[in-house]
């Protein structure tokens, strides 16, 4: 080996132990800042949502241990969820900003490190928050969201997310609908019920049930005081039920429907929700279907905001930190209010669900590209 090749081989050795500790020293500062924001940012949250409802609090009774040990120990988790991509926005600024005022980019690119190379432990990063949020999201938060939602329909006033509990229509096969008058969802117990059963184009049999109750240890209902009319050529022969244990293709999740029941959910039983509510009959699946693309995409935005937050701080800018805080809420805030404009759209049926659920983040990750693109490398 010649003595230039043996320079050589040491430089680029010595070069790539370099990058290591840089891309160990950024990931490291990365999460670091990350967990400070989000424990600023938890604490300012639960401070401005204890102000808001303190009154219905007290007004309902109650305790501190309910508030704090159920209520928003319960809601810390969504609160992570809905606020570690500002968290992570925050973090890449700071520190991308940080060493873009102290000429270390510049340094670093004058001994041939490109911006895209800069630009890996960021991503790297990035992944890895976007892989245990998204675990997060689709496995824990939903049974800690079950319980906070309870709390809030117990204490807080104008929370209720019912979405429908009277005149309910659902078809419980091919041949035969049920309508329900009234669906009490605490008891799972249906009153007023008119069943109609087809056969062709003719009705085979109807039926009116006093009250339906399901038996959740058994997975059947109780039908009571059940008035049948049977059609014959002739008329109807009439029977008259006390009451009758059956099973039916429609179950209380199918009847008991809420705004917030797709974060209540698993990623496995939130797709066995919409498929239930399809198949029983019930309308507006496009509702559900925009959260549950919404929750499969919003971990993504981690990735989204880190290449947005790297390509606007990679630059020496006026104003130092306090534009890189700036630029970090002014675009969290339309990052959020895009995606909180699109999704009625997407629930209305005006646009395909799973379009509404991508197109926020498309549109910023194209915004962040753009950016790095037009940067100086």
């Amino acid at each position: 080996m010649s003595f230039v090749s043996l320079h050589r081989s040491k430089f680029q050795t010595y070069g790539t132990a370099v990058i290591k500790k840089i891309d160990r020293y950024i990931i490291g500062r990365l999460f670091i800042t990350t967990i400070f924001m989000l424990l600023m940012l938890i604490i300012i949250f639960i401070i401005f949502d204890f102000s808001e409802n303190s009154e219905d609090f007290t007004d309902k009774g109650a305790t501190f241990d309910e508030i704090f040990g159920v209520y928003y120990l319960n809601y810390i988790p969504e609160i992570i969820r809905l606020i570690i991509p500002v968290a992570v926005f925050i973090a890449c600024l700071y520190l991308t900003g940080q060493m873009a005022e102290r000429l270390e980019i510049v340094a670093l690119k004058a001994a041939g490190i490109s911006l895209y190379r800069l630009l890996l432990p960021y991503l790297i990063f990035a992944f890895i928050i976007t892989g245990i949020t998204s675990y997060m999201d689709g496995y824990l938060i939903p049974d800690a969201n079950k319980k906070r939602f309870a709390f809030e329909s117990e204490y807080l006033q104008g929370k209720s997310e019912k979405m429908d509990n009277n005149q309910l229509f659902r078809q419980e096969s091919d041949q035969t609908i049920f309508k329900i008058g009234f669906f009490n969802a605490d008891e799972s117990t249906g009153h007023r019920v008119d069943v109609t059963t087809f056969a062709g184009d003719s009705i085979q049999q109807t039926m009116y049930i006093q009250r339906m109750i399901w038996k959740e240890q058994q997975k059947l209902w109780k039908l009571e005081s059940v008035d049948k009319r049977i059609m014959t050529p002739g008329g109807y022969n009439h029977v008259y039920i006390d009451s009758v244990d059956t099973t039916l293709n429609i179950f209380p999740r199918d009847l008991a429907r809420t705004t917030s029941d797709i974060y209540q959910l698993t990623y496995p039983d939130a797709r066995d929700y919409i498929q239930s509510i399809k198949r029983s009959g019930a309308g507006n699946t496009e509702r559900p279907k925009v959260q549950l693309y919404g929750r499969y995409a919003y971990p993504f935005s981690i990735i989204v905001v880190t290449i947005v937050g790297f390509s606007l701080a990679s630059v020496r800018r006026k104003g130092g930190k306090g534009f890189y805080i700036a630029s970090g809420l002014g675009v969290s805030f339309l990052y959020l209010a895009l995606m909180k404009v699109i999704e009625p759209f997407g629930g209305t049926g005006e646009i395909p669900p799973l379009l509404a659920a991508v197109i926020p983040h498309f549109f910023f990750l194209i915004l962040g590209l753009v950016t790095l693109f037009r940067a100086r490398k």
